[in-house]
């Protein structure tokens, strides 16, 4: 739907002010004449009006703000932007709240050139830039992948001498690795470094996914490196990447000597620690390191998930060794309920084995086990081997 520019004659500024100090009842048409000639009687709308009275609470200084976030809240966004005209040219400024949902809203429609007029009037009309209001606009136009507004909206930041915070500097990288290029990517973290601004966990994230998706090992483990291991605030997170950036290679020697970097640095392997190892070491069937992890983790009190346990039966059914897998399996509890705790960058790199896509596939339609109290690990190692043994039969057809 196409949203006109100008506003009505009745409510233009010379012929009416609304002063701030008077309250404007939402439930007065007199106060708004533009609804009196498109009335809203649709059932969904006055049951917006009811969500604003109990879902918004803002001062009762601006009439337009819990009109405007009811509306789009419930996905009315006709209704949002009629009030959104009448609230530009009133002597209202919107807040950084509403037009921050307003966007969202706006991005979820598809309408983004409607969300960049928005971006226009206010910025027009707001004696300083609305703090972050750059920000909403830079994240609503990536979600969408419109990387030439995201480019228009940030050169504009610029030009205006509004500052980049770590906020909008995280949200354009996250855009980029999304639907841009490694180069742009890039481009946008050296911005971010240069106005000392640490990346955040998520932009870290979006980077070692855009990366892993390339192919781009190596320049993965640079950057993690350039990120710098030693940062505590965001975990493991970058040892397990730098970690990963080696096994999916199968460099083995480079796998441990940095494994036991990351253990004299102070830092306590997790679950995905050992499933990154288990997922190289099943790959390349090394049994005896296999052994081993599942030693060091019972050691260290890290509870086994499904890919631990896939580990371990495809590297023994890959080689014909199912006979030793109760051997392999005595030091997991395969009693404990099913489930998956690894990051799923790991999935991204490495795939899912056998095991693991079979039994997510019986977990999920198998409802009359789910009701029982779900599946447990020794359940699904039963059903598995079964059709193993069903694939290997042969019959012959007279």
């Amino acid at each position: 739907m196409a949203f006109s520019a100008n506003p009505p004659h009745h409510f233009h500024p010379l012929h009416r002010k609304v002063s701030p100090c008077r309250p404007i009842r939402a439930n007065n048409p007199k106060n708004f004449p533009s609804f009196t000639h498109r009335p809203i009687s649709s059932s969904s709308s006055r049951d917006a009006h009811g969500l604003m009275k109990k879902e918004t609470s803002f001062p009762s200084g601006c009439p337009y703000s819990s009109m405007i976030l009811g509306y789009a809240r419930n996905g009315l966004l006709p209704q949002a932007m009629e009030v959104w005209e009448q609230m530009i040219y009133s002597s209202y400024v919107p807040s950084s709240e509403v037009v921050s949902e307003l966007m969202d809203a706006l991005a979820s429609s598809g309408q983004f050139n409607v969300a960049n007029r928005i971006l226009n009037q206010v910025s027009r009309k707001a004696p300083r830039p609305l703090p972050g209001l750059y920000t909403a606009a830079i994240s609503c136009f990536g979600k969408g992948g419109q990387l030439q507004l995201m480019n228009a909206t940030f050169k504009k930041m610029v030009s205006l001498g509004v500052k980049l915070d770590s906020a909008t500097g995280n949200e354009v990288i996250r855009c980029y690795s999304s639907y841009g290029t490694l180069e742009d990517m890039e481009t946008a973290y050296s911005v971010l470094k240069q106005s000392r601004h640490l990346i955040q966990e998520q932009g870290v994230r979006s980077m070692s996914m855009a990366y892993i998706r390339e192919g781009k090992f190596f320049r993965l483990g640079e950057f993690v490196r350039d990120v710098g291991l030693g940062r505590r605030d965001l975990g493991n997170l970058l040892w397990n990447v730098l970690l990963l950036s080696f096994a999916v290679n199968f460099k083995m020697k480079s796998l441990q000597r940095e494994f036991l970097r990351m253990t004299r640095s102070g830092f306590v392997p997790d679950i995905d620690t050992f499933n990154i190892r288990m997922l190289a070491f099943s790959r390349m069937s090394l049994f005896w390191d296999l052994h081993l992890s599942l030693q060091h983790m019972e050691h260290g009190g890290v509870v086994p998930d499904l890919v631990t346990v896939g580990c371990v039966v495809d590297a023994y059914l890959e080689r014909k060794l199912g006979r030793n897998l109760g051997f392999a399996l005595k030091r997991l509890s395969l009693d404990d309920p099913a489930e998956v705790s690894t990051d799923p960058l790991v999935f991204e790199a490495f795939g899912k084995g056998d095991f693991h896509l079979s039994s997510e596939a019986f977990m999920e339609f198998d409802s009359r086990k789910r009701k029982n109290g779900g599946w447990s690990y020794r359940d699904l190692v039963a059903v598995y081997l079964k059709k193993q043994s069903r694939r290997e039969c042969i019959f012959w057809n007279y």
